[in-house]
């Protein structure tokens, strides 16, 4: 192909394109759109990131002012903890709305993320939020194919397409300007998308970046002007593959309709089906059953614990648990925290791996459809998909079990086995355990999770590309 052929092409599509007074007009909507919102991500990150901060720093002095008491009862008194938003999340809400900001932390016990705007909401928010993203991923397409569905039908029918091909241009010169015209006047919109996200980026992280998140902004970036290009490939093969415009048309409103808002929901639905996930119900009757067959830690006569105090008594060659070095309360609630933290894990990691398995059969989708693709990526990369939902759990669930394993660990180092011994300890050591921190994905961890949506898009491409090089012969025949 000749580079300066395709960039004429490309120029000429370009200057046909704002001929029609109807794209003027979509591009200001669709602009006007995205100033919407982009304020709006923004409003809601400044707002929720202010929320979460305050009350965090309410919970924390809250426990550093606790008085001096027993370690167990500050196991039980707990602790809350909030999400961290992610500075892309602006850009693509994800699954934010709907799974919850904040876990309270208490012994014995996994408690579920709560409190998700979904919750507070009205119903109103099942038809999604608008944000950067959602406008790039379904709308920008439908620009997309309305500047492309006449690119080669218009001179079919108008008879100059004979006389280009005459001239010695080449199918593919043809596609690839056509093509890269297109591209280009969707730029009009995604450049200023791109200068505005940067900006809003840097301002939300405080100009405090990193490599890695730098990596992140920059491959979305690409995704996106990626997944621009597909469609425009695709419209400009639609309309020459059609005899006239009007079916050019109808096959790339159809084409949308299907890969925008039938084939997400029906593989969603056909997911569920296939990989059925218990209720809440169910969830908890399982797990607690579990929970009593392990033995109760908070009885002393339980079969399980009861063989544990005769194994230390013997081991330690003593006649009482009072004679014991150590607290034996202490312990036991040590071993039995450590027994019901793998029973909730256990059951925790089945029901994920189903979820799993649902959103993996939509990967799989993402071959036949490149809008699943760039949705899936899209979240990983802004920190706003299922994977850092569960990712905030496993770190939750480390920091809870931690902080009751330290408090179980102080019992039995400082609280004495004779009841009119001392039963507190002081509230200095309530510093000792650290704040919750939440630490985001690493981009590689984000490439491994998301194996399947990259392979997709790249399959689109060359698989569009090939097509462009090895069916010129069924144009001719058009």
């Amino acid at each position: 192909m000749r580079p300066r052929i395709i960039k004429i092409i490309a120029f000429q599509q370009w200057k046909i394109s704002f001929r029609n007074k109807a794209v003027p007009v979509l591009t200001l909507v669709i602009g006007l759109m995205l100033i919407m919102a982009a304020f709006s991500g923004w409003k809601i990150y400044k707002d929720q990131t202010t929320i979460r901060t305050k009350y965090s720093q309410q919970v924390r002095e809250q426990w550093l002012n606790n008085p001096d008491k027993h370690p167990h009862r500050m196991a039980h008194y707990g602790y809350l903890v909030f999400r961290s938003k992610h500075p892309l999340s602006f850009f693509d809400f994800g699954m934010e709305s709907f799974t919850g900001t904040s876990v309270f932390l208490e012994a014995h016990r996994q408690n579920s993320v709560n409190f998700s705007e979904a919750g507070f909401s009205t119903g109103i928010l099942r038809f999604g939020e608008l944000h950067i993203a959602m406008i790039l991923q379904l709308l920008l397409p439908l620009l997309i194919f309305f500047l492309g569905f006449n690119a080669i039908s218009a001179e079919r029918e108008g008879n100059t397409l004979k006389v280009l091909l005459c001239q010695g241009i080449s199918w593919p010169e043809l596609l690839m300007g056509k093509t890269l015209g297109i591209t280009a006047v969707t730029l009009v919109l995604y450049l200023p998308v791109i200068l505005a996200t940067i900006l809003l980026w840097l301002l939300l992280s405080g100009f405090n970046i990193s490599a890695d998140d730098a990596i992140r902004l920059i491959l979305l970036l690409i995704t996106y002007l990626l997944y621009f290009m597909i469609c425009a490939l695709a419209a400009v093969m639609v309309s020459a593959l059609s005899r006239t415009s009007k079916a050019s048309l109808i096959a790339l409103t159809g084409i949308w309709i299907t890969l925008m808002i039938v084939l997400p929901r029906a593989v969603q639905a056909l997911g569920a089906h296939q990989y059925p996930t218990p209720s809440r119900l169910a969830f908890e009757t399982a797990v607690e059953e579990d929970l009593v067959k392990a033995g109760d830690s908070h009885n002393p006569n339980d079969p399980h614990y009861a063989a544990i105090k005769d194994s230390l008594l013997r081991t330690y060659k003593v006649d009482s648990v009072q004679q014991l070095p150590f607290n034996y309360g202490g312990f036991i609630m040590a071993e039995g925290e450590r027994i019901s933290a793998d029973i909730y894990k256990k059951h925790q990691y089945d029901l994920i791996r189903t979820y799993e398995s649902q959103n993996n059969f939509a990967r799989y989708a993402a071959f036949a459809d490149p809008y699943i693709a760039v949705k899936n990526f899209s979240m990983a990369l802004a920190g706003t998909g299922f994977a850092s939902y569960t990712d905030f759990q496993d770190q939750v669930e480390d920091f809870r079990y931690k902080l009751a394993q330290r408090m179980n660990r102080l019992q039995m180092d400082l609280i004495s086995n004779d009841k009119h011994g001392s039963q507190h300890i002081s509230h200095e050591h309530w510093a000792e355990m650290p704040d919750f921190r939440y630490t985001f994905r690493k981009t590689g961890a984000i490439f491994r999770h998301e194996a399947l949506s990259i392979a997709a898009m790249l399959c689109w491409t060359a698989v569009l590309l090939i097509l462009l090089f090895t069916i010129t012969k069924k144009f001719r025949a058009l």
